[in-house]
C-alpha cells in the first residue's frame, strides 16, 4: 500500500485573511497526525496575496509544536535565494527540537515574481548553476562531511546533533532528477503543477541513482491535485475554484484570494478558458473516494513510487478536511 501525506500551500480564501488560512493550516495538519498521514509539507511564496507561506522553516516549527507524530517539512525551500550555511543551521535546529520528524525539501525556483527576487536577492550575485553545489555543501553541513579542500571545511552548523532532517529535491523537470541521482539526494515530482514528464524524469532518477551520505537507495515521492467528496458532482463543484485560481496565474492574472465556488460558477468564461481548465483538468483527480483511490493507485504505478502528497485547495474547509477524511477511510488509515 503506497504511503500518503500532504503539500499544504494556506491558500487565502476569498473573503477569509492570511490568518484565517493560517489557522486553517494548523488545524489540518493537526487532523492529518490524527488521520495518519505521512507528511506535512509547507510551501514557499514571496509577495503573494492569495497564499500564506513565506517563510516555511517558521510555520514548520510552529506546526511542529502543534502534532505529536507526523513529519513536518518544506516544499520547498528556494535554495538559490540564501546561503546553504543557514538553512543548514535552520533545519539542524528545527531536527533538534523535534528529532526525526523534519523534512528539508529544496527547491530551484524563485517562488514569486522579478521583483520579490530581486528584493531577496538584494546586493547579491546569484548564479542558479551554482545550485547543486550548494545543495552539496548544505549535505555537507548536515552530516558532517564537508570535504577537507572545502573553504568552509572547519566550520560548524549549530546546533549539534546526531540525526539530521531528511533531504529532498523538489522538481518538474528532467534537471532536477538528474541533480539528485548523482548526489544521493531523494526526489520529489510536482505533478500537481500539470506538467507532462513526470514518468521519464522518474525513471532517469531510478536508472542513475548513486548512493551518497543522503540515501543508500532510491526515494521518490510524487505530489498530486486531488479533490474527494461523497459524490462526482459534489466533487467537481468544489474543483471550480481550483478551475479558476490556476486559470488566472497560467493567464498571469492578479490574483488577490482563492476564489468562492460562487465566484467562480459566476465566472465569464471564454472558450479558450474552458479548453485550458479542461486540458488541466487531465491531469488532476476529482471525484469519490473509490475513483480518487483509483487514480491515485495509477499515479504510483505510472510513477514507479509508494508515495504520494495530496494537495487539495477548495474554498471551503470543511470540504477540504471531508476530503482527506474520506481519502483517509478509503485507503484504510484511520485508527
Amino acid at each position: 500500500m503506497i504511503k500518503l501525506g500532504i503539500l499544504d500551500q494556506s491558500h487565502i480564501g476569498e473573503g477569509k485573511t492570511a490568518a484565517d488560512a493560517l489557522r486553517e493550516t494548523t488545524l489540518l495538519a493537526q487532523e492529518a497526525d490524527k488521520l495518519g498521514y505521512s507528511r506535512y509539507w509547507v510551501s514557499e511564496h514571496h509577495a503573494s496575496k492569495a497564499l500564506a507561506h513565506s517563510s516555511p522553516e517558521i510555520l514548520i516549527a510552529h506546526l511542529a509544536a502543534a502534532t505529536a507524530r507526523i513529519r513536518l517539512g518544506s516544499g520547498g525551500i528556494m535554495l538559490p535565494h540564501y546561503s546553504a550555511y543557514k538553512v543548514a543551521e535552520n533545519f539542524r535546529l528545527l531536527e533538534a527540537l523535534h528529532p526525526g520528524r523534519i523534512d528539508l525539501g529544496l527547491g530551484r525556483a524563485p517562488g514569486g515574481m522579478p521583483l520579490a527576487t530581486r528584493a531577496l536577492q538584494e546586493n547579491k550575485f546569484v548564479d542558479i548553476n551554482q545550485y547543486p553545489q550548494q545543495v552539496r555543501d548544505l549535505t555537507g553541513y548536515l552530516h558532517q562531511t564537508m570535504p577537507a579542500e572545502h573553504p568552509f571545511a572547519r566550520l560548524h552548523a549549530s546546533p549539534s546533533i546526531p540525526t539530521a532532517p531528511e533531504l529532498w529535491l523538489l522538481g518538474s523537470s528532467d534537471e532536477s532528477a538528474k541533480i539528485a541521482a548523482r548526489q544521493g539526494a531523494a526526489y520529489a515530482f510536482a505533478q500537481f503543477f500539470g506538467v507532462t514528464g513526470g514518468e521519464s524524469a522518474m525513471q532517469y532518477y531510478h536508472e542513475h541513482f548513486q548512493p551518497s551520505v543522503l540515501n543508500d537507495r532510491p526515494r521518490t515521492l510524487a505530489a498530486v491535485l486531488a479533490i474527494c467528496a461523497d459524490s462526482e458532482e459534489e466533487a467537481n463543484i468544489l474543483a471550480t475554484s481550483t478551475d479558476l485560481f490556476f486559470l488566472r496565474l497560467e493567464l498571469g492574472l492578479e490574483l488577490n484570494t482563492f476564489p468562492s465556488v460562487e465566484s467562480a460558477m459566476d465566472y465569464p468564461y471564454t472558450e479558450a478558458d474552458l479548453e485550458r481548465i479542461r486540458i488541466r483538468r487531465q491531469r488532476r483527480i476529482v471525484g469519490t473516494p473509490k475513483q480518487v483511490k483509483s487514480k491515485l493507485l495509477e499515479i504510483s504505478e505510472l510513477y514507479k513510487t509508494d508515495e504520494l502528497l495530496v494537495v487539495t485547495p477548495t474554498h471551503d474547509f470543511d470540504a477540504r478536511l471531508k476530503s482527506y477524511r474520506l481519502l483517509a477511510a478509503e485507503f484504510g488509515m484511520l485508527r
